[in-house]
């Protein structure tokens, strides 16, 4: 069984959303087991509410505080340690679960589980890394989106072993392709930084492809996409907020006109399947990677859907052991170098 901690009260709905997603989950997936953490009596509720077909794939873990989404990073951390957050990351510190999901704050969720669980030997830092929408119908790994804003070449690629795990255990890509965001394609542009992680990537065993541009992301030309977090979480709020647009544009009506009603008519499958695809609820579910832990964060607006498919990714990369990939693929990247150190 791969069981899954699902901070329960987290995120700006908790309880209405995370019970019944975890429960939409386990209907599909009979090799789960959920240990559901919050206040007890009120996830029993939501859970009976929620009609599971196997209530033996639950256990209630009962946690007597809730970090809200206003609370400072220093509340969640040393004030609130008895929080639904904090439990749910101490079962997989303990083994009782082999992944943790909340959507709840995102720099208390980083703060507290580099905490708990503690950072891999050979990573300095975790980041944060999800799947954008491109135009082959997949996603594109982009990291870091925002819990390092001021990075170093060898923090860079350190993220690049961890994205490049990340694809292989979630999306079964075997040598994914590794690209590196610049201003432009050729190797004499970008800052110092950019510059030297070009040359640390070309030096591992990294699929590294080179400098990749923003629309590359979209077009789908690496798989993984490195960056600092200053320049990753600006990106997201831009794609964020472009989908919203492009939603709310789609949901306007056409002009009233025969022609243009029947010109709406025809186009509805096609607008239908450009928003499944589009729909970033599709792609919810970040991984914060370099812990000892696996460790995922959904949107913190998540619809019972959007939370659904966080639960699901943080299930794939249990599955498809992404802990061990990413251990091994920090030891073949050190190994590489001290080699050549040697040589």
């Amino acid at each position: 069984m791969i069981r899954i901690a699902i901070d329960c009260m987290g995120g700006d709905f908790g309880l209405p959303v995370t019970v019944p997603a975890a429960v939409m989950v386990a209907n599909k997936c009979t090799d789960v087991h959920f240990l559901l953490v919050g206040d007890a009596p009120q996830v029993e509720k939501a859970l009976q509410q929620s009609s599971p077909s196997r209530p033996d794939q639950f256990t209630i873990v009962h946690a007597e505080e809730v970090i809200t989404m206003e609370d400072s990073v220093e509340v969640a951390l040393r004030r609130k340690r008895k929080s639904s957050m904090h439990e749910a990351l101490h079962a997989v510190q303990d083994q009782r679960a082999d992944a943790c999901v909340s959507a709840g704050n995102t720099g208390a969720l980083m703060a507290v589980a580099r905490f708990i669980l503690k950072t891999l030997d050979g990573i300095d830092r975790p980041a944060i890394a999800t799947a954008l929408p491109n135009q082959l119908g997949r996603g594109t790994t982009v990291l870091d989106l925002g819990a390092n804003v001021d990075c170093t070449p060898e923090h860079l690629l350190q993220f690049a072993i961890m994205g490049s795990a990340l694809v292989q255990a979630v999306e079964q890509i075997e040598h994914p392709k590794v690209g590196l965001l610049n201003i432009g394609h050729e190797s004499i542009k970008g800052n110092e930084v950019v510059k030297k992680t070009s040359e640390l990537l070309q030096a591992t065993p990294l699929n590294f492809i080179g400098n990749v541009e923003g629309d590359d992301i979209f077009k789908g030309t690496a798989h993984v996409v490195v960056c600092d977090g200053f320049v990753g979480n600006v990106l997201l709020k831009s794609v964020e907020g472009l989908a919203k647009m492009m939603s709310g544009m789609l949901k306007q009506s056409f002009l009233r006109s025969f022609y243009s009603k029947l010109a709406a008519l025809i186009a509805k499958p096609v607008i239908s399947s450009f928003r499944e695809k589009m729909d970033n609820r599709r792609y919810n579910g970040a991984a914060l990677l370099g812990l000892k832990g696996v460790v995922f964060k959904s949107h913190g607006s998540a619809d019972v859907l959007a939370f659904g498919f966080a639960i699901e990714r943080a299930y794939m990369a249990v599955q498809s052991q992404l802990l061990q990939k990413t251990i091994t693929g920090i030891e073949a990247i050190t190994q590489s170098h001290h080699d050549k150190s040697c040589l």
